[in-house]
């Protein structure tokens, strides 16, 4: 298994040698992931946001966290600040329900059933995409809430080798420093880099017990801090015949402390890595053929005081076969297929240690004058929860360009994970998998002044699978009901950028019972993200403003997280063409808040960075 990145390595330092000998050509358009084809954001009747390079430097993001926070329909709970347990939700749907792609690789723990965001390094991404909305019918398992895919660096910019350097400092004892180069040949290119972030953090928990399931946490007086380590390459090269083929390679370790118990511990020690590869042929001028396939691994040891505890290491072995039909210019169909095996290694005892999905699916995209047309179908069988067929619909309509409508219909399913099933003292192995069916309707446009986009939704998830503290296990509620508006808007007032991003949930257990009518746990009813940018010749200024409404903790709606709102302030300064000198004021009014009760979240801080890129 070791030896596996080294070859890889070994093939990526070929192409690079070849990009530096060949001169430039021109960027590739930015593509979404909606329908697994080329499109650009405003094509596709998917709910979608692109969040691109400049855009994670402009916000000086130091994790992924921050640079998606407030994203529409985005919210977070996090365990004590950097490197420690965090969830996204999406459109009120838990984490196991978002599907997270690295460089079209599947990648998440095949236990918790969800991707650690907090472990996943901000300087090795190039670009995120964000697709809301089931896509189960394209993805399979987990697109219940929707797809995230991370794509890591790459050349931006034709031409030789250019080095890119990162250093930082601030608050909490932070610290970081990233190196890297990338360069774009005629028919190669190529993308090597390191970083590495330390935090001391602070404690991680209030005083008191924090809570006692099947095991308790308590408060440590002491920092829990995090340190990070991470590397990526990736490089591609096109043939004259027009075989293309890219590799790639993500790895990152983390060291993290938090308040912990006898049997959960204090710190861990963890990997994450993704590596793959991806081949693209072209036979004819209307038949388009890819293959990818790729390996993530989610390895985790726990230790209490500096004493092993035990470990849990899963591996995900991914292979994809894309085919697309351009039938004529307006009508593309494509057929694929999707293998996954899933295996757990661990100390701790699982009844089961492997599972397999096969699956097949098709979809057709088509444009009729002013409408536009995705239909798409995909039937998985699933090693231990058998066939399940799931199905999308979406139409849209352009009555011109400040105008277009869409509506889309989508179900998906999810399999319970291993933890969910067989962690002893934990788990309950009589779930069934989660289902969901979803509606949307879309209103956005382009006028002169900016763009704008309003979207209503509803989700009915049955067989929801929550933690039941009566119980301290895993189980099935009989359904829940999601409905929620989105709106955002852009627009640019006397050199002045501003972007406001609203989210409007109700997200109700409606099953029958006492938790009736209940909110679903940790999720926020409100969420608005307002910013503001603007370029003065070499000084660039910004502000953003994240509020968020109060969220519930348990089933029982009795432990309740207060709203809040923080403001975070930002100034860069070019000192010359390749250097830029930038700072950082996060949570101006020292805000004390909670995402996840009991456990603490960062008050002000000041942070300065310092970029190198020519």
């Amino acid at each position: 298994m070791k030896k596996q990145p080294l070859l890889l390595g070994s093939v990526l330092l070929l192409s690079i040698q070849a990009a530096l000998a060949t001169p430039a050509i021109e960027l590739e358009t930015i593509t979404v992931t909606a329908t697994r084809t080329a499109q650009t954001a405003d094509e596709t009747l998917a709910s979608v946001t692109v969040i691109d390079r400049q855009e994670i430097e402009r916000r000086q993001a130091q994790s992924v966290q921050d640079v998606l926070r407030g994203v529409v329909g985005i919210s977070f709970g996090n365990s004590g600040g950097a490197g420690k347990a965090t969830s996204l939700y999406m459109r009120g749907t838990g984490s196991s329900h978002v599907l997270v792609l690295i460089d079209g690789i599947k990648v998440g723990s095949a236990t918790l059933g969800s991707t650690p965001f907090q472990h996943l390094p901000i300087d090795q991404i190039e670009r995120i995409e964000i697709v809301r909305g089931p896509r189960s019918s394209l993805y399979g398992s987990e697109a219940i809430g929707g797809v995230i895919q991370i794509f890591t660096r790459k050349a931006s910019t034709a031409g030789p080798a250019k080095p890119f350097i990162t250093l930082g400092a601030g608050s909490y004892g932070y610290s970081n420093a990233s190196i890297g180069a990338s360069g774009r040949g005629e028919n190669s290119w190529f993308s090597v880099s390191a970083s590495g972030t330390s935090v001391d953090g602070f404690s991680a928990t209030k005083e008191g017990t924090v809570s006692c399931g099947w095991q308790c946490l308590t408060t440590e007086a002491d920092k829990d801090g995090n340190r990070n380590l991470s590397g990526s390459i990736r490089a591609g090269y096109q043939f004259e015949d027009g075989l293309e083929v890219e590799s790639h390679i993500l790895r990152s370790t983390n060291k993290t402390q938090y308040d912990g118990g006898a049997f959960s511990g204090n710190e861990s020690e963890s990997v994450q890595q993704v590596f793959g590869g991806t081949l693209r042929l072209a036979p004819t001028e209307i038949w388009q053929f890819s293959l990818s396939g790729g390996r993530s691994l989610d390895e985790s040891s726990t230790f209490k005081d500096g004493v092993y505890i035990g470990r849990i290491n899963t591996q995900r072995d991914t292979i994809s076969l894309q085919n697309n039909f351009f039938i004529t210019e307006n009508h593309i169909v494509t057929l694929g297929t999707d293998y996954q095996n899933d295996r757990v290694d661990s100390n701790t005892a699982y009844a089961v240690t492997s599972r397999r999905t096969q699956g097949v699916f098709s979809q057709y995209q088509g444009t009729f004058g002013a409408n536009d047309v995705e239909l798409s179908v995909r039937r998985d069988n699933n090693e231990q929860f058998d066939k399940q067929t799931t199905v999308g619909a979406a139409w849209g309509y352009t009555f011109n360009k400040n105008l277009r409508f869409t509506t889309s219909y989508g179900t998906a399913f999810k399999a319970p994970t291993f933890n969910d099933l067989y962690w002893p003292g934990y788990g309950n192995a009589n779930l069934k998998p989660e289902k969901s069916r979803a509606k949307e309707l879309g209103l956005s446009g382009s006028p002169t002044w900016g763009d704008w986009s309003v979207n209503v939704y509803e989700n009915r998830v049955e067989q929801l699978i929550a933690y039941d503290a009566s119980t301290f296990a895993p189980g099935n509620i009989e359904q829940a009901l999601i409905r929620g508006i989105e709106a955002t808007v852009t627009t640019q007032i006397k050199g002045w950028d501003f972007s406001t991003q609203l989210s409007l949930l109700d997200p109700k257990n409606i099953s029958v019972g006492a938790n009736n009518n209940n909110v679903l746990a940790r999720r926020t009813k409100e969420s608005l993200r307002f910013t503001m940018d603007r370029q003065f010749d070499e000084i660039s200024v910004g502000a953003t403003l994240l509020a968020e409404g109060k969220r519930y903790d348990d089933l029982a709606n009795t432990i309740k997280n207060s709203g809040y709102a923080t403001i975070d302030l930002r100034a860069g300064y070019r000192l010359t063409e390749a250097w830029q000198l930038q700072m950082r004021i996060e949570n101006l009014l020292d805000k004390e808040y909670t995402t996840i009760a009991d456990y603490n979240q960062a008050g002000r801080g000041i942070y300065v960075t310092l970029r190198y890129q020519p």
